[in-house]
């Protein structure tokens, strides 16, 4: 029963995840690097039957206002789809209008769907059928850390069954060749990228959907979160866990107790400022910087918890130092399951893990508390006698992502008016009733930096647009040597003439 007085009896064991779970191909985490362009835009527009929100003083619409002439409650349970898989809402494109399930993404902004045939792709939005689609014989490309996708951008008319009535024109971009960016195991043909214009692609002239749906038709420039895999598994084919995208304010039914807000420190992706995490109720004791290096994100369209490499590392300590459990480092680096007979609940073996975000009043901070059932994720069973799990948090090289890991446990509000995230406990967030989260606070932040998100924060497009300056003026210093070396006779003499000095060669093998 116990080794050492501490230790339960069960069986362990490791599980290569491409030999034995043949499902969890279709596990992906949105990556974060894209890549620019050029593009510019303005599009017709039909409003023949929407209705405007009424929005209360603070720029919110809430369901339960009687004045509201939307109701929110038409849109609960608009999303289906897993942490794994994604989540994803059905969207009318085009005339007559085509059906396509489109995945959620708060961490990019083209919205973007299947246009020609692919093998995980079940159907596509065909733009000949379409009356009123209108090719802006652009070409557009992302590129991920991993993978791409390529194709055209035009505007067509879209709406949303489960959302605001009408219909609005807006910016598609049809992805007619991709790689690694469709899955095998998803239900879904298109991204609805949700986060700020500088993040669109080509470029930020690209007026994102809800920046559209907003200007378009003058709903509140709010949108709010609810994802219902918790305690779910993640290769779960029947009864897909469900969700809810309330589009122009918030739905009180979806969370309990109080909203807390963080504020948005730069406005392209949703990014945030985070002071401290704890494992158990043990702080890791790192600068502030650490968890914010680089950047700190709210991404629906990514699965885990991506942490930088040294906060990975002190949480991953942090576990297995509470959890009396010794496990292969595969299993932290993701690539091996952990499978436990089936009523052995190791779960409760492992600490809360919680994150503290610096409240709307700097000099406080409020706590946001995942437990186990969130990071230590059921995905398949082997048989009829074991239970296999996924670690939930990844490294990270391009900052800290609250995805899905985290997101579930949590009904999160996108204020986009007064540039703050909320976040409330999830009424979807529970386990044979018991609570898989909590929110507490707020908390004196004396203890932190006033600034932890380092002396600078910079956009990815500036710096590729720094980057591309620097390349041209180097293109430019190199046609001139070049010129030089094609004309020798204008600047040397005598047996030296054509002769490439070393210097020149350094030059010349630098740039490359």
């Amino acid at each position: 029963m116990a080794m050492g007085g501490c230790r339960i009896a069960l069986l362990f064991c490791c599980v290569s995840l491409a030999a034995r779970v043949g499902t969890l191909a279709a596990f992906y985490a949105i990556p974060l690097k894209m890549f620019s362009g050029h593009f510019n835009s303005s599009a017709a527009l039909d409003l023949s039957s929407l209705s405007k929100v009424e929005p209360t003083a603070d720029g919110l619409s809430l369901a339960s206002d009687s004045a509201g002439k939307v109701n929110f409650l038409d849109m609960v349970d608009n999303l289906e789809g897993d942490s794994g898989k994604g989540y994803y809402i059905e969207m009318f494109i085009g005339t007559p209008a085509q059906t396509l399930n489109i995945l959620v993404d708060t961490g990019s902004s083209n919205f973007a769907v299947a246009a020609a045939p692919h093998p995980y792709v079940t159907h596509y939005f065909d733009r000949v059928l379409s009356s009123t689609y209108r090719s802006t014989d652009t070409r557009v490309a992302v590129k991920y850390i991993q993978g791409y996708w390529e194709g055209e951008l035009g505007i067509d008319r879209v709406s949303i069954p489960k959302g605001p009535n009408g219909t609005v024109s807006v910016n598609i971009a049809a992805i007619l060749s991709s790689d690694t960016f469709f899955f095998p195991g998803t239900n879904w043909q298109g991204i609805l990228g949700l986060a700020y214009p500088v993040l669109a692609q080509p470029d930020s002239s690209v007026e994102p959907f809800f920046d559209s749906l907003v200007r378009q038709t003058g709903i509140p420039d709010v949108f709010s979160l609810q994802m219902c895999g918790a305690g779910i598994s993640a290769s779960e084919s029947s009864d897909p866990a469900a969700g809810s995208l309330i589009i122009g304010g918030i739905e009180p039914t979806l969370y309990k107790g109080s909203v807390w807000y963080t504020p948005i420190k730069e406005e392209w992706y949703y990014q945030v400022e985070i002071l401290k995490l704890e494992v158990g109720d043990q702080n890791l004791i790192l600068d502030c910087k650490e968890y914010n290096r680089d950047k700190a994100i709210v991404d629906s369209g990514t699965t885990f918890l991506r942490l930088p490499e040294n906060v990975f590392n002190a949480v991953v300590d942090g576990i297995i130092q509470t959890s009396l459990i010794q496990f292969s480092a595969d299993f932290w680096t993701g690539t091996k399951l952990a499978c436990w007979l089936k009523g052995q609940n190791p779960l409760r073996l492992f600490p809360k893990l919680s994150i503290y975000l610096r409240a709307l009043n700097a000099s406080q901070s409020f706590r946001i508390t995942i437990f186990p059932q969130l990071y230590i994720q059921l995905i398949s069973e082997i048989d009829d006698d074991f239970e296999c799990f996924r670690f939930g948090i990844s490294s990270s090289a391009n900052g800290l992502v609250i995805g899905a890991t985290v997101m579930e446990g949590f009904y999160v509000v996108f204020d986009r008016v007064r540039k703050r995230v909320g976040f409330a406990v999830s009424t979807c967030a529970e386990s044979s009733g018991v609570a898989l989260s909590e929110i507490a606070g707020p908390f004196a932040a004396a203890d932190v930096s006033s600034n932890c998100l380092g002396d600078s924060v910079l956009y990815e497009p500036i710096l590729w647009a720094v980057s591309y300056a620097l390349m041209g003026v180097c293109a430019l210093a190199l046609l001139i040597l070049l010129l030089l070396m094609a004309f020798p006779c204008h600047c040397r003499r005598g047996d030296r003439t054509g002769e490439i000095t070393d210097e020149s060669s350094l030059v010349r093998n630098r740039i490359k």
